[in-house]
């Protein structure tokens, strides 16, 4: 790492060394000297906000006025007002003239933080200003000159924006002149830990209270966990922490009553175009398409019982209907389907029954068949909870009892991983 990027850092308090935030962090300075007009892309959160800091330090403009605009927080109908200024009597409750921000921000840096959401009108204001350095104040129709660098950020999709008339494409093109993306904390897995102590640190001395400390089972939960909120999430998880907690040593069960718990479905996650035979992710999917399959016989085996109830049993089997009868039990518990017979299920629930009964109306005769009840839209039970369970289970024997390599393999996370084996009771 250059001395240049580790005094940025420290200047700015910047913590971790993930290859993706270097690279955002060396692009900032190399810019920096520069005019051109940077756009950062990155999630809510994950510290877009020291990307324009660097750049206006590192530039000719430092000395010059600095300037950051929320563009989501300002209401749409005030925002030209906002960012270019207003003559007086421009609109109600314009008492006097007033100037924006392109106009104080004169030869220094503006930072128009949520780009994205700027309106449509004022999209067309800003392009200009980008062009030719020109805008208007609302109300006015003398034209004025800025030398303003701008930095923009965002958190939209701005391809999807631009799809769906949004987001002006050329507006985007001229604010993209250099594209900076920072990465999501979840991709930093190796910097979560940093961050934890770091904000540790501060805040034990903020609130004059001893510093947090993660055990090692805690660190590996906040080193998988997603943070969806990101650095500001987990800032926010530290501080509050740091001044509930009587106990300064935190464990992932600590840990899991602070962080809202994530519910993932098991996933097959493999990285080979064709599973291997013994591969316990083929092994899964195969037992899931098992289950679907049983799930659609007995939909159709239902359906088929109940046409046949209503028509009294006229027309005959035919051959694809006895098969699929015969397909939902074992060759040890198959009944001999017979021409003009019909399949009693004892509680409506054909997968439980083992010796079904069949009813011979040669005479076609139905007297009984009154007495059957038909449920249609009986919900189905596969008793997934009980496959789960044992995929579990094969999971901690394969990997002995390691249960990080158990969540890999079953591709749920690790704190899910202990929340199920607490459900199931296979804590020993």
């Amino acid at each position: 790492m250059s001395n240049e990027l580790q005094n940025i850092k420290n200047r700015f308090g910047i913590i971790g060394n993930f290859p993706a935030l270097n690279r955002a962090l060396e692009k900032s300075i190399q810019v920096a000297p520069t005019d051109i007009s940077v756009l950062v892309i990155g999630e809510s959160g994950v510290g877009k906000e020291f990307i324009p800091k660097i750049i206006h330090s590192e530039s000719r403009r430092k000395h010059q006025p600095y300037i950051v605009v929320n563009c989501g927080a300002i209401p749409e109908g005030t925002i030209d007002s906002e960012l270019f200024g207003h003559e007086k009597g421009a609109f109600t409750g314009a008492t006097a003239t007033r100037k924006g921000y392109f106009e104080v921000a004169d030869g220094g840096t503006i930072f128009l933080d949520e780009v994205g959401e700027l309106p449509l009108q004022t999209q067309v204001r800003l392009l200009r200003v980008l062009e030719s350095g020109e805008f208007m104040k609302v109300g006015s129709s003398q034209v004025q000159k800025t030398n303003v660098r701008i930095v923009a950020a965002t958190n939209v999709n701005m391809m999807k924006a631009i799809h769906d008339g949004r987001f002006r494409e050329d507006l985007y093109y001229r604010l993209n002149t250099v594209q900076i993306d920072m990465p999501p904390l979840r991709e930093r897995k190796g910097d979560t830990h940093l961050l934890f102590r770091k904000f540790a640190i501060d805040f034990a001395e903020k609130y004059r209270m001893p510093e947090l400390e993660l055990e090692q089972s805690a660190v590996h939960y906040i080193e998988n966990y997603s943070f969806p909120g990101n650095i500001r999430q987990l800032r926010n998880l530290v501080e509050q922490m740091t001044v509930v907690e009587r106990n300064r040593n935190i464990t992932a069960e600590k840990l899991a009553e602070y962080i809202p718990m994530e519910t993932h479905l098991p996933m097959v996650v493999s990285n080979q175009s064709t599973p291997k035979p013994n591969d316990f992710g083929s092994e899964r999917e195969i037992m899931y398409k098992i289950l679907f399959d049983m799930r659609n016989d007995i939909n159709d085996l239902k359906s088929l019982t109940s046409e046949l109830i209503k028509n009294r049993g006229t027309a005959d089997l035919s051959n694809h209907e006895k098969n699929l009868i015969n397909r939902i039990y074992t060759p040890e518990a198959q009944p001999q389907i017979n021409s003009g017979s019909l399949l009693y299920f004892e509680n409506n629930e054909a997968p439980a029954v083992q010796n079904p009964t069949i009813i011979s109306s040669p005479d076609d005769s139905y007297e009984d068949i009154e007495d059957i009840e038909v449920e249609e839209n009986r919900p189905e039970s596969l008793s997934l909870q009980n496959n789960e369970k044992d995929l579990i289970i094969k999971a901690l024997e394969k990997h002995k009892g390691r249960r990080n390599r158990a969540a890999d393999e079953l591709g749920i996370s690790q704190r899910t991983l202990y929340r199920k084996i607490k459900q199931y009771n296979l804590e020993d």
